[in-house]
């Protein structure tokens, strides 16, 4: 029989979309040591009867009190020496979410709770640089494989409010006739009939997702290269 004494916790990476645009992150300063006073992500110890979803949700809401419908699993994280306490094992989920629609309290082992941009983050406790590194390759990789937008655009946008949405993601620009053309393609979209004018150019066409469509494509799954 092996002696082990090993310790499960769950870590939530919550994106945030806004759009400015930017993508950023919600971070937590701890309350105690190890690491006290440093920027980490919300997380926590799973409790004996839990089931490590419940666990990740309950911890969310406890330091940052907000709710979440979906977070995916990410990865496990488990390298001697991770935790200077003992030998702790991550189980890391993350999701993307607009800021705007929750209202951030901190509580528990939290004294701060923050959205950063993933542009300026300050210095992160434990692996946890290494964990949102690993977030953000995910996210980027996720946009290839699964429609992305419903929930961060209002319910009638332009198009180029999911061009910004989706370079902001990648982090770099993108052919932008190349894109339309392959979004157009997958059906997703309803052009209204609809014009709206933003600066100076001339009015362009409102859009709405097909929601039927836009669900059918998310569990069946795409082929998005941009």
């Amino acid at each position: 029989m092996s002696n082990q004494d090993i310790q499960l916790t769950v870590d939530a990476v919550v994106f945030g979309y806004e759009s400015v645009p930017r993508i950023s992150v919600l971070l937590i300063k701890r309350k105690y040591e190890p690491f006290k006073d440093s920027w980490a992500i919300p997380g926590g110890f799973v409790l004996n009867e839990e089931s490590l979803e419940d666990a990740v949700y309950r911890e969310l809401k406890e330091e940052t009190g907000v709710e979440i419908g979906y977070l995916e699993q990410l990865y496990t994280f488990g390298k001697p020496g991770r935790d200077p306490r003992q030998r702790i094992v991550s189980v890391a989920y993350f999701g993307l979410v607009r800021p705007d629609t929750y209202k951030i309290s901190a509580a528990t082992d939290a004294q701060e709770v923050q959205w950063f941009d993933i542009h300026d983050l300050p210095e992160l406790a434990f692996d946890h640089a290494e964990i949102l590194e690993t977030a953000i390759k995910r996210l980027r990789a996720k946009i290839t494989y699964e429609p992305i937008g419903f929930e961060l655009l209002e319910e009638r946008f332009l198009f180029s409010d999911l061009e910004n949405l989706y370079k902001t993601l990648l982090g770099r620009e993108i052919d932008r006739r190349n894109f339309r053309k392959k979004i157009m393609s997958l059906g997703m979209l309803n052009e209204l009939d609809e014009k709206v004018s933003k600066g100076a150019g001339r009015p362009a066409n409102l859009f709405q997702f097909d929601k039927k469509r836009y669900f059918q494509l998310k569990e069946e799954g795409i082929v998005f290269e941009i």
